[in-house]
């Protein structure tokens, strides 16, 4: 064996039973080549600071910055027009088509709303829910959340049926944070389908649901 070779095997032989030492205990100190690495000068979270003139460490985020991933259109996020005069009318056609389009955006508002709105709403959006339904056992069928499919919220425009659904109404809670802002807007455009799906429905344009007309008696 040349000395080439042997060094190696040394080398390696050293290496293998250093880390198998690894999880031992021992008293003595670690072994730390690059000290300044191990100990640098850095502030831990919420430590006081010398530097500024504040004496906080951690810095407040400059005014008017904006996350990479947050919507910079105030249309898109609040549902109202850009003088925020008025509600928008219909679902903005960029948030469609950058979702696929229609019919996959609609698919998709479809899944969140079974998820987050089919408990108290209904699957068909007629408020015939099982959490509304279990109100309404337990004596409170004025807590029931009003149908789609009333005259009212069918005039609805999209944005304003959007704000609801970001900052909740009544008993209703906010779902800005639960819900990213495209899913809420997928929402809001299913909900449309389910109005124009059930619209043939007398019963359920015109006529008071069971919990609506004990409450009615």
């Amino acid at each position: 064996m040349n000395r080439s070779l042997l060094i190696l095997f040394l080398a390696l032989s050293a290496a293998s039973f250093v880390s198998g030492c690894r999880g031992e205990i021992s008293e003595e100190p670690p072994v730390v080549p690059l000290r300044n690495m191990y100990h640098q000068a850095r502030y831990d979270p919420h430590e006081e600071s010398e530097f500024f003139e504040d004496g906080r460490t951690m810095r407040p985020q400059v005014e008017g910055t904006l996350s990479r991933e947050m919507e910079v259109n105030e249309t898109f996020t609040t549902g109202r027009t850009a003088d925020n005069a008025q509600w928008i009318l219909e679902v903005p056609s960029e948030i469609v088509d950058r979702n696929g389009g229609a019919e996959d955006f609609v698919a998709r508002g479809q899944e969140r709303y079974n998820i987050y709105c089919a408990p108290c709403h209904g699957v068909a959006g007629d408020s015939e829910g099982l959490v509304s339904d279990r109100a309404a056992n337990l004596g409170f069928a004025a807590l029931r959340p009003p149908s789609f499919h009333e005259d009212r919220i069918r005039s609805m425009p999209d944005g304003q049926l959007y704000a609801t659904i970001s900052n909740g109404i009544r008993n209703m809670p906010a779902y800005r944070h639960n819900i990213p802002q495209d899913d809420r807007w997928a929402i809001a455009l299913y909900v449309r389908a389910l109005q124009v799906s059930q619209a043939s429905r007398t019963d359920a344009m015109n006529m008071p649901s069971a919990a609506e007309a004990e409450v009615q008696q």
